[in-house]
C-alpha cells in the first residue's frame, strides 16, 4: 500500500488488520516461548504453576538451570567456536567475491556466479549428505588406498564449518557486493593518481568503506550459523552443537530448560542486531 494515494476506509481497516494478523502470528509464539521460561513446572504448559528463575539460575534436580547444565553450557561453546569460524571464513571469501564480481571480466563469469548462489537454493539437508558423502569416499579411498586416516574428512567440527561455509558464504558475498556496487572507483583512482599502490588504495579507501557491509555480513554469518539444523545435523560428530543437542533433549521430552535457552537465543540475536544497526549508522 502506497501512503500517499487515498484509500477508503474499509481498504485501510483491511491492510491494518493484516499488518497486525501477521505480527502476531510471528510475535506470538515467541512470547509464549518466553513466558512458559518462567514458569514453576516441569512442563512447559498450562497450567500456570507460579513465577521462577529456576530454569535459568537452578542447580537441583529436576530444576536445573541453563547456567547450571553442563552439556548445554558445552554446546552453546561449540556453537559459538563454529560460528565464529564460519563467519571469519565466509566474510574474507565473500569480501574477494565481491570484488571478482564486481571489478572483473572474464569467460564464464556468469556460470560462475550461478555456481556461487546454487547453495542458497539447495536444501540443507541434501547439500549436508552430499558433503558427507564426498567426504567419507574421500576419507575411505585414502585409508584403503595409501593408508592415510584424515579425521578431518570423518563427521566432526571440522564437516561442519566446511558445510556451513558452503552456503553462508554466498549471503556474505551478497551483503558485500551490494555495498561495493556503490562505492565510487574514482576515490581509488584519486589515491592512485597520489602515489598509492593498488593494494594501498584498496586497503585505505574501499575497505574502511566496505566496513559496515562486512559487520553486517559477520553478524549475519554468525547468527545462521548459530542457528543451523539441517545441514549440521548430517555432518556433525561427538561435539554436538547447541541445534543438534536441543533436538536430542526433544526426544526425550521438552521442558522449561529448553524454553530457558530459546529466550536467551532470542535476546542474543536480539543483541547482535541492534550492535550491527548502530554499526551501520556509524
Amino acid at each position: 500500500m502506497i501512503p500517499t494515494i487515498p484509500q477508503n476506509r474499509g481498504v485501510n481497516l483491511a491492510y491494518n488488520a493484516y499488518v497486525t494478523l501477521f505480527f502476531l502470528y510471528l510475535g506470538l509464539p515467541l512470547a509464549v516461548v518466553a513466558v512458559f521460561a518462567f514458569n514453576d513446572s516441569q512442563f512447559p504448559s498450562l497450567p500456570w504453576e507460579g513465577f521462577t528463575w529456576d530454569w535459568f539460575f537452578g542447580s537441583e534436580r529436576p530444576k536445573i538451570g541453563v547456567f547450571h547444565e553442563r552439556p548445554i553450557l558445552r554446546s552453546i561453546g561449540t556453537s559459538g567456536i563454529v560460528a565464529v569460524l564460519v563467519s571469519l571464513l565466509s566474510v574474507a571469501v565473500g569480501t574477494s567475491n565481491a570484488f571478482l564480481f564486481n571489478r572483473y571480466q572474464f569467460r564464464f563469469r556468469g556460470f560462475v556466479y550461478v555456481l556461487m548462489l546454487l547453495p542458497l537454493v539447495i536444501p540443507g539437508i541434501v547439500l549436508g549428505i552430499s558433503i558427507l558423502v564426498f567426504s567419507s569416499t574421500v576419507a575411505n579411498g585414502l585409508e584403503n588406498g595409501v593408508g592415510w586416516d584424515i579425521e578431518a574428512l570423518r563427521p566432526g567440527l571440522v564437516l561442519v564449518v566446511l558445510g556451513q561455509f558452503s552456503f553462508i558464504t554466498t549471503i556474505a558475498t551478497l551483503v558485500i557486493s551490494a555495498r561495493l556496487q556503490k562505492f565510487d572507483i574514482t576515490l581509488e583512482e584519486a589515491a592512485l593518481n597520489l602515489g598509492a599502490s593498488r593494494l594501498t588504495a584498496v586497503r585505505t579507501v574501499t575497505m574502511p568503506y566496505l566496513g559496515p557491509a562486512m559487520v553486517g555480513a559477520f553478524v549475519v554469518a554468525f547468527l545462521m550459523s548459530f542457528e543451523n539444523f539441517n545441514t549440521t545435523l548430517m555432518l556433525v560428530g561427538s561435539d554436538a552443537p547447541l541445534t543438534i543437542t536441543m533436538f536430542d533433549r526433544l526426544k526425550e521430552g521438552s521442558t522449561p530448560l529448553l524454553n530457558a535457552v530459546s529466550l536467551l537465543l532470542m535476546a542474543g540475536s536480539s543483541l547482535l542486531a541492534f550492535i550491527m544497526i548502530l554499526v551501520q549508522r556509524r
